[in-house]
């Protein structure tokens, strides 16, 4: 069986500029190519199709994943290209892989199989250097900020309360906490620091998130970077960071264009983890995909109740979007692995172990349906060792719901392994007269009761476990004026609670929020939850110790 970087360098593509005009309309002079199968959208061309109505937005979402994996991704794309192979325009709009899961946990992130994004390497490494050009708008404030202080501090930041933090696209648990400025008076005041990964920064939230170059610019000004001994806020605005750092991101605002391995259009632009951030593709990507497209397939982060969360209380209550259906993906073995089969038994038969896994699907789709207010269906991603006692038991279950449940074979028949979803989704869509979802809370809610809210309503907790400084924070957040931002949690993604061993769909936890963090300029606050780390960590056997280059310059390993 052919490895999924064998199956994407046989492809043989089109340039990029060329089966865009074809398939998208769009004029050469708009696109700006990155070699040959990779261009950027211009931000002038966007702008003009404001007038044009809107596509159905569609939102692929999944269970509760696990170490069996669930395919995400690879439906997203799988759709996108059924729905053109039924005589639907379709783009399908994604994010953008980190270097640091590339690397780490689970190698490429541009779908598998036959249901690809390509060029599969160059997307899953440098691409068009936009996570690049976020961290260097990051770090670039990071150094305007320390260097302002060793140049006498005019503006009275307390180096005690210095909030922003480093950034680097790895997985890299040594520089969660580090100590800067060693080595005397000319390295400036040596503190505490530490850096993120880049897809947590609140810049990468700002480039998703903004609309314009010109909101993106505002939004940078806004960023609160630390405090005075008063508690004034310092922000990049006051630094005079705000405009260099939108000029190293002029390029990186524009979309991504590149093709399927089945030949359609697709947009990828941003990555935040929904793990640790907002978890959706760009606004700007977004937007742009439902002017040009009769249907745009998007995915969001994670579980349900974490991407899905986010996309629809940050990302459509900011963007003004509104979702007609979700997909929610599954997979027998992601089921019976919350069932509790222990990765060795994937691969016999075990009924049981599928109802007892039931309850984490049951609970995405009764979020999806009852707490988002959306129409969906259920896409069984298949791997060849299911079998048909397993699938009656979920498709049964999906019956007893109300909701529809498909087998999807995508990954090894390519669109015309999806189009029975594909169909479904159409139904779905068409017969959503009024798209949108509903936020889990109101605007007007108190920050705490904002995260309260997610913790019951989503995750299916007792309540929340917040400290005295964390209340305080929020309180003297909302007196600031942030009250009616949305919260963005921060948890492991692998349970709906802040244990990662409690499978299925644990009830009556609590959530426990150890820290609270103002992203000012993405408008939103984050609840570190648990034991989550916006720095992740190397895996005892990281992807990275088989991924190569032979001579050739040909690329192993990416999966």
């Amino acid at each position: 069986m052919s490895s999924d970087i064998e199956i994407a360098r046989a492809a043989r593509l089109t340039p990029i500029i060329p089966l865009i005009q074809q398939r998208l309309g769009i004029p050469a002079e708009a696109m700006e190519p990155y070699g040959h199968y990779k261009a950027k959208l211009s931000l002038d061309y966007i702008a003009g199709l404001r007038d044009r109505p809107d596509g159905h937005l569609v939102l692929v979402t999944a269970i509760t994943p696990t170490p069996p994996g669930e395919g995400k991704t690879t439906t997203t794309v799988g759709l996108g290209d059924a729905l053109n192979r039924i005589g639907k325009r379709a783009i399908t709009c994604v994010r953008e892989p980190s270097l640091g899961p590339c690397f780490g946990m689970k190698g490429g992130a541009t779908g598998g199989g036959q249901s690809q994004v390509l060029p599969m390497e160059d997307i899953n490494l440098h691409f068009t250097g936009d996570f690049h050009a976020i961290a260097l708008a990051n770090n670039l404030l990071a150094a305007m900020l320390d260097n302002h202080i060793h140049h006498g501090n005019a503006l009275g930041i307390d180096v005690r309360r210095i909030t922003w933090k480093r950034v680097v696209d790895m997985n890299d648990r040594a520089l969660r906490d580090i100590v800067v400025s060693l080595g005397g008076p000319a390295n400036g005041y040596p503190r505490e620091d530490g850096f993120n990964i880049v897809v947590a920064s609140e810049v990468m939230a700002i480039l998703c998130l903004a609309t314009s170059l010109a909101d993106l610019k505002a939004r940078l000004g806004r960023i609160v970077v630390a405090s005075t001994r008063d508690g004034a806020p310092i922000t990049a605005k006051d630094l005079k960071c705000d405009g260099a750092m939108a000029a190293l991101l002029k390029d990186a605002i524009k979309p991504n264009l590149v093709q399927t391995l089945a030949g359609n259009p697709a947009i990828i632009h941003g990555g935040p983890f929904a793990n640790i951030a907002h978890g959706c593709n760009s606004v700007i990507a977004t937007r742009t995909a439902l002017k040009l497209g009769d249907y745009v397939v998007t995915e969001a982060g994670f579980g349900a109740d974490l991407g899905a969360e986010k996309f629809i209380d940050i990302k459509c209550r900011q963007a003004g979007l509104k979702p007609a259906c979700a997909v929610i993906v599954a997979t027998v073995r992601a089921i019976k692995f919350h069932g509790g089969v222990a990765m060795p038994d994937m691969g016999r038969e075990n009924v049981n172990a599928v109802r007892a896994g039931l309850a984490n699907l049951q609970k995405h789709v009764e979020n999806v349906r009852e707490v988002y207010g959306l129409p969906c269906v259920v896409s069984i991603n298949h791997f060849t060792a299911d079998t048909p006692a397993e699938l009656a038991v979920i498709r049964g279950a999906c019956a007893t719901m109300g909701v529809t449940c498909v087998e999807a074979r995508h990954w090894a028949e390519g669109a015309a392994g999806a189009e029975a979803l594909a169909r479904v989704v159409v139904d779905l869509c068409e017969a959503n007269a009024t798209p949108g979802a509903t936020p889990v809370y109101d605007d007007a809610l108190p920050l705490l009761a904002k995260i309260e809210a997610v913790a019951t309503r989503v995750y299916g907790a007792a309540g929340v476990n917040a400290e005295a400084k964390v209340t305080k924070q929020l309180k003297d957040w909302a007196e600031a004026g942030y009250g009616h931002f949305p919260v963005c949690i921060a948890k492991t993604q692998y349970s709906f609670s802040t244990d990662p061993s409690l499978k299925g769909a644990p009830g009556g936890h609590w959530l426990p929020v150890r820290e609270v963090r103002l992203s000012a300029g993405a408008g939103f606050i984050v609840a570190i939850c648990g034991e989550i780390m916006t720095m992740p960590g190397l895996p005892a056997r990281p992807a990275a110790e088989v991924i190569d280059v032979d001579d050739d310059g040909n690329i192993s390993g990416l999966f």
